[in-house]
């Protein structure tokens, strides 16, 4: 590793960026944003006509035939890419510490996996409360039927948080700066997913290489998911999620008193917690292991054998 300093947050003021503590301490953080960014979408109804491509004329009229949320994405990281976000920013390019490549060169983006199911399942329930009290509103004033579950017409609103969950979660799932859609990466740019974070399986790998090389290279994926997999850890990390998310969910009264009732929750606790168990913590590891089997890649047998020899840390 490279003798320049490193940030907790940044990779450039100090500590290895490597520490399992410190990816932990960080990816602890990115729980806080994911639920604030949740409860910050839930406020809005589902708003479906935002997920359904060509549904908009004015985005039809110059040429773009994809859903308003794609194309907020695509606008936004196109003006981020531009701004070098993405090959400039401290966590990926730092420009006053440059540093030797901390991960092993790969191209592994699930995003579109994250997008599909962001739309198809967890848009319809963390908005399930807003959609049904704007059906109440509109039935009193006389619209009944599919209609009174139309959209509250908040597209812009409700795609700016999107975007704020979609990135959070890509992070969450890559630990990385990595872009929604790579079609907003100018041709000049090296591919991006090539610093995109899989930290916590390069940190696995160093800590003991020999575990790892024989199941890399019998491509046993079941094998090496057993040895990223912590289940206490994560039984830890459900718990905590769910202390957080039922904190940050409570209103109060006027008078700073906490209102304790699950009626006036921001968001659907369960919900937050369902997320992680059943979607976040198995794409994680489906990353992990993905990024694994490709570690050794271009590797010469010399160098796989002097890696299997190292002592564990």
């Amino acid at each position: 590793m490279s003798s320049v300093p490193y940030p907790v947050q940044n990779l450039t003021l100090g500590g290895d960026p490597l520490s399992l503590d410190r990816i932990r301490a960080i990816l602890t953080r990115l729980e806080d944003t994911i639920i604030f960014s949740l409860i910050e979408r839930a406020q809005f109804a589902h708003n479906p006509k935002a997920y359904r491509r060509g549904e908009f004329k004015e985005l039809r009229d110059i040429g773009f035939n994809g859903s308003w949320l794609e194309w907020f994405l695509k606008e936004t990281e196109t003006f981020h890419a531009k701004a070098r976000r993405y090959t400039r920013a401290p966590s990926a390019h730092p420009q006053a510490y440059p540093h030797p490549p901390i991960l092993y060169p790969n191209t592994i983006n699930v995003n579109a996996s994250i997008l599909s199911f962001y739309v198809q399942h967890i848009v319809p329930r963390i908005t399930r409360q807003a959609t049904l009290t704007l059906s109440a509103i509109k039935r009193a004033n006389g619209i009944c039927g599919d209609e009174e579950f139309e959209d509250d017409g908040n597209y812009g609103s409700a795609a700016f948080v999107d975007l704020e969950v979609l990135q959070a979660i890509s992070k969450r799932v890559h630990y990385g700066t990595l872009p929604y859609l790579a079609s907003a990466r100018p041709a000049s740019e090296p591919p991006l997913t090539t610093h995109a974070g899989k930290f916590v399986s390069e940190s696995k790998f160093r800590d003991n290489p020999a575990a790892f090389i024989p199941h890399i290279q019998s491509r046993d994926r079941e094998a090496l998911a057993g040895l990223i997999t912590k289940p206490e850890v994560e039984q830890k990390l459900l718990q905590r999620l769910r202390k957080k998310a039922n904190l940050y969910a409570l209103n109060f009264s006027p008078e700073g008193e906490p209102l304790n009732d699950a009626a006036t929750r921001k968001i659907d606790v369960d919900g937050v917690v369902e997320l992680y168990e059943d979607y976040i913590i198995p794409l994680t590891k489906e990353v992990e292991v993905d990024y694994l089997l490709v570690r050794l890649d271009g590797m010469s047998k010399e160098e796989i054998d002097a890696l299997a020899s190292e002592k564990q840390s």
